[in-house]
C-alpha cells in the first residue's frame, strides 16, 4: 500500500493568498457590479428597473402524513421494505446501487405511491435520486417524477428539496441558456409564494448561477440585489459564483475584487477557487495573470507527493469540511490560518481542462497545448474524455495542410484514446459530441473510406440511445457531403 503524502504547506496568511493574484484595483465588488449595471457602461445613467418583487404570502405546512398504524397490503409492505433496504443502501454507498433500480423499486408501488411510504423514506428518497454526479435529462426527470408524486399528494417538500429541484431545473444541460433561468425561476416563485418555504443563501447562489450562465447580467444582479436586501450571509458558493460572474462579464478587475473579498472573508481558499480565478482571466484575454495562478498552484506542490484524485463523493464531503472550517474561523479568527493551511492548493483536472480547452481549440497553440499535457502527466492528474474532447476539437478547428495540428499528432491521439477508452478509464465514454469532435478532426485529414473507418470504430464502442445514433447517421451524410464526398445509397 503506498503511503500518501500531502502537500506540505506552511501556516499562508491573507497577504499570501493574495499574491497568488498579481494586482488588485482600488475597487469594491459593488463599485464592479455598479458599472455592470449601467446601461452604457460609463455611468451616464443607471438602469430604473425591473424590481425584483417576491411574495410573502403564507402557506401552512403542517400537512398531513402517512399513519404508521393503518394497515397496509402485505404485497405491498413488502415492496416499499425493498425501496427501504435500496435506499439505506444508497445513502451509505452510493455507487453500491444504481439509481435506476431505486427508482423502479419505487414506480413498482401502486398508485398514489408517496402514500404508502413514510415522511422520513419520502425525504430519503429524495435525497438518493438527488445526489447524481452529472446532472442529465434523465436523472432531473427522475428526480421530477417523485416531486410531482409528493407534491400531487399533498405532502410538504423541505428546503433542500426544493433547491435540488432547483439545481436540476437549471444544470441538466451542458449550458444554460433562459429555458433553464425560467425554470429555475418558476420554481422559486412556487416555494415562496404557493408553499410559503423561504429562500435562504443555497436557493439564491442557485438562481445567481444559472442566470449569470446563461448570460442574464442584469437578472443575476438582481438576484444578488435581493439577497443582499435580505440579510442573507455570504458563503463559499456565493464567493466562488461571484468569481465566476465577473469571468463571464470579461471583467477582471471583478475577478479580483472578489477573490479579495473571499479571502478578506475568511473563506478557505483551494484548487476550486484558484481554477475559477484562472477561467475568469482567461475569458478576460488576461492569460499572463492566469498563468501566473497556475505558478503559484505548481509551487504548492513542489517536493511533495500528490493528493490522490477526489471521487465526486469526497469532493462534495470536502466542500462541505471547506464551509464548516470557514464558519469555525470567522467565530474563531485564531484557528483560520491552520484552515487554510488543511486545504490542498495544486493543479487538477479542472485546471487543465480550462487550459487546454483555452490554448487548444480557442487560440490553437498547439506547444502550449503539449507543455500542459507533459506537466499533467508529471503531476499525475489521470486522463479524462474532456481532455480528450478538447485536442480532439483542436484538430477539428486549427487542423489542416500547413498546420502544427497534424494528422501524424492526431492519429496518436486517436490511438491513445482507444486505448484508454478499452481500458475503461474513468470519466471517458462515448456520446454525440465526443463522436462529432472525433469525426470533424479526422475529416480534415481523411479520404471518404478512412471517415467511414473511424464512424465504425466509435459506433462499436459508444452506447447511445436510438435518438442519438440516428442524429449521428445524419451528422455524418452532412459532413461526408460537405467533404465533397459521394454517399451511396
Amino acid at each position: 500500500m503506498v503511503d500518501v503524502v500531502l502537500p506540505s504547506q506552511e501556516s499562508r496568511p491573507k497577504h499570501e493568498l493574495l499574491g497568488i493574484v498579481d494586482q488588485y484595483d482600488d475597487t469594491s465588488v459593488e463599485e464592479h457590479l455598479d458599472f455592470l449595471g449601467d446601461p452604457y457602461l460609463r455611468r451616464y445613467a443607471r438602469a430604473d428597473g425591473p424590481n425584483l418583487v417576491v411574495s410573502n404570502s403564507e402557506e401552512d405546512n403542517n400537512l398531513q402524513s402517512i399513519n404508521h398504524r393503518q394497515s397496509m397490503d402485505p404485497v405491498v409492505a413488502g415492496m416499499v421494505q425493498k425501496l427501504q433496504e435500496a435506499v439505506l443502501v444508497s445513502l451509505k454507498r452510493p455507487t453500491a446501487i444504481d439509481l435506476d433500480t431505486v427508482y423502479d423499486l419505487y414506480q413498482s408501488l401502486p398508485e398514489p405511491r408517496v402514500s404508502h411510504i413514510s415522511a422520513r423514506l419520502r425525504h430519503r428518497l429524495l435525497a438518493v435520486l438527488g445526489n447524481v454526479e452529472r446532472k442529465d435529462s434523465k436523472s432531473m426527470l427522475r428526480y421530477f417524477s417523485v416531486v410531482t408524486d409528493v407534491k400531487n399528494s399533498g405532502f410538504p417538500l423541505t428546503i433542500y428539496e426544493w433547491n435540488t429541484a432547483m439545481s436540476f431545473a437549471s444544470r441538466y444541460v451542458g449550458r444554460s441558456t433562459e429555458i433553464e433561468v425560467e425554470a429555475a425561476l418558476h420554481l422559486w416563485r412556487e416555494m415562496e409564494r404557493d408553499a410559503g418555504v423561504k429562500a435562504l443563501d443555497v436557493t439564491f447562489n442557485i438562481l445567481f448561477d444559472v442566470a449569470s450562465k446563461a448570460g442574464k447580467m442584469t437578472l443575476a444582479e438582481m438576484i444578488y440585489q435581493e439577497m443582499m436586501n435580505r440579510g442573507l450571509p455570504f458563503n463559499r458558493y456565493h464567493h466562488v459564483s461571484l468569481i465566476h460572474y465577473f469571468g463571464l462579464k470579461q471583467d477582471s478587475g471583478g475577478v479580483r475584487a472578489a477573490y479579495k473579498e473571499m479571502v478578506q472573508a475568511g473563506e478557505v481558499i483551494d484548487s476550486t477557487v484558484l481554477n475559477c480565478v484562472i477561467s475568469g482571466f482567461l475569458n478576460s484575454g488576461e492569460e499572463e495573470s492566469a498563468e501566473r495562478v497556475y505558478e503559484k498552484m505548481k509551487e504548492s506542490v513542489r517536493g511533495s507527493t500528490m493528493p490522490p484524485t477526489l471521487n465526486y463523493t469526497l469532493k462534495r464531503n470536502m466542500t462541505k469540511v471547506l464551509m464548516m472550517f470557514a464558519r469555525v474561523g470567522k467565530k474563531h479568527p485564531d484557528l483560520q490560518p491552520s484552515f487554510q493551511q488543511a486545504a490542498l492548493i495544486y493543479p487538477d483536472l479542472q485546471t487543465y481542462r480550462l487550459l487546454i480547452n483555452h490554448y487548444g481549440p480557442k487560440l490553437g497553440d498547439l506547444a502550449k497545448v503539449v507543455q500542459f499535457l507533459d506537466e499533467m502527466k508529471f503531476y499525475n492528474v489521470p486522463l479524462h474524455g474532456a481532455i480528450f474532447l478538447a485536442l480532439f476539437k483542436g484538430f477539428g478547428k486549427h487542423g489542416g495542410p500547413g498546420s502544427d495540428w497534424t494528422a501524424q499528432r492526431l492519429g496518436k491521439v486517436w490511438d491513445a484514446f482507444l486505448d484508454a477508452l478499452d481500458a475503461g478509464t474513468e470519466g471517458l465514454y462515448i456520446n454525440s459530441w465526443m463522436a462529432m469532435a472525433v469525426l470533424r478532426a479526422f475529416s480534415k485529414y481523411s479520404s471518404r473510406d478512412q471517415l467511414l473507418d473511424i464512424y465504425g470504430q466509435l459506433k462499436s464502442r459508444w452506447n447511445l440511445d436510438q435518438a442519438s445514433s440516428q442524429f449521428m447517421v445524419d451528422f455524418l451524410s452532412k459532413l461526408l457531403e460537405q467533404r465533397g464526398f459521394h454517399i451511396r445509397s
